[in-house]
């Protein structure tokens, strides 16, 4: 890594150590692309970044690419990490208890960002441990940051002593579309002739894909019939399957995908049914993409996609599938979208803006910690 030049205002590099934790809802993608954007400005302007994660995210978002030293996301690791770190500053809930086990003991300030898909439903006991986490890690940190307003109001909820709105913004999509890409595309998937519908995420609970394909199921009688992709993984695999198999839905599962941008510039509809999602990745590629959106109005999905979306209730497969199959009748409405959508990505705070703040917080702590 190349010597990290000292700030101009004299005083020693400081030291942030990110903390992401690939296991469990709300520490995917966003957060992964949020950690290597924000380590990569951090490092730009100065400051000595360690990231510790999975080793698995290491090969996939290159950290150390962005000018961070990379640790692996073991206790033992992470605690070393932390031993001189200025600022600690966690992505996610799991994170964030696992950080602050790391700093026990230690006078060093935590920074914990809520991404996340939301409390999982479950048994009383499961949410009760979710509750209880959520309140240790809302206190444990001097400040949580919040990606969407009603995480702020949870943080506070939970006894933050400081909670705010701190929208992540991550890179925008490198990818440049060529004259035929999308017939290419369009032809390995097996939807030409045929409306092409996208959906992009974990293959888990919270992602809403049970309700996905209970819409899928009405689609069978469109003319012609859309062709709806999955990508993702995760344990929800072999169910959805099954159901895609014994329902005879027009639907695929293609698995992880590292060509997500040129799947949805081949697409005629981005479909979200979460059932929670903060700033969801997939809205923010669709609209910078001009890809119309049909997306649950749940978490931050509203304030994020404004009217550039069609947001209907979640759980509702019927308002779902009517939403899709309206813009599939009505290209006019759909070439609306298109216009609105990089229109209202326009108003998202920059990858700079974001790092800008977050410099600002740990700024504040530092001066607070004299």
């Amino acid at each position: 890594m190349p010597p990290v030049p000292v700030p101009p205002y004299g005083r020693p590099p400081l030291r942030t150590v990110q903390v992401l934790d690939g296991a469990g809802p709300g520490s995917g993608a966003g957060s992964s692309a949020h950690v290597r954007s924000l380590a990569g400005g951090l490092a730009a302007r100065g400051l000595r970044v360690t990231v510790c994660a999975p080793v698995a995210s290491e090969g996939e978002y290159d950290f150390t690419g962005a000018g961070a030293q990379f640790e692996p996301a073991a206790v033992s690791a992470l605690r070393a990490a932390c031993f001189g770190a200025d600022i600690v500053h966690a992505h996610g809930l799991r994170a964030g208890v696992r950080a602050a086990l790391a700093l026990r003991g230690r006078r060093v300030p935590l920074v914990v960002t809520w991404h996340g898909a939301g409390p999982e439903p479950g048994p009383a006991p499961l949410r009760g441990l979710t509750r209880l986490l959520e309140r240790r890690v809302a206190r444990a940190a001097a400040v949580v940051l919040g990606t969407s307003s009603d995480q702020v109001d949870l943080a506070r909820r939970r006894g933050a002593r400081d909670a705010r709105l701190a929208p992540v913004t991550v890179p925008g999509p490198r990818y440049v579309a060529c004259e035929g890409d999308a017939d290419k595309v369009r032809a390995e998937l097996g939807a030409l002739g045929r409306p092409l519908l996208i959906a992009v995420g974990s293959l888990e609970p919270h992602r809403g894909y049970g309700v996905l394909l209970d819409a899928a199921r009405e689609w069978r009688a469109l003319d012609p019939q859309p062709l709806l992709v999955i990508a993702g993984e995760g344990r929800l695999r072999p169910v959805l399957a099954r159901r895609i198999a014994t329902e005879g839905l027009p639907a695929r599962l293609l698995g992880r995908r590292p060509d997500v941008a040129e799947l949805l510039a081949a697409s005629d509809v981005a479909v979200l049914p979460s059932r929670w999602e903060a700033r969801s990745l997939l809205a923010q590629e669709a609209l910078r993409a001009g890809v119309a959106l049909v997306a649950t109005a749940v978490g931050g999905v509203p304030e994020l996609v404004g009217d550039a979306g069609v947001l209907v209730p979640y759980g509702d497969s019927a308002a779902l599938s009517t939403a899709v199959a309206s813009l599939l009748a009505d290209p006019a409405r759909r070439r609306a979208l298109a216009a609105a959508g990089p229109a209202q990505a326009a108003g998202w705070p920059t990858e700079d803006d974001t790092v800008a703040q977050v410099l600002a917080v740990y700024d504040e702590l530092m001066e607070r910690h004299r």
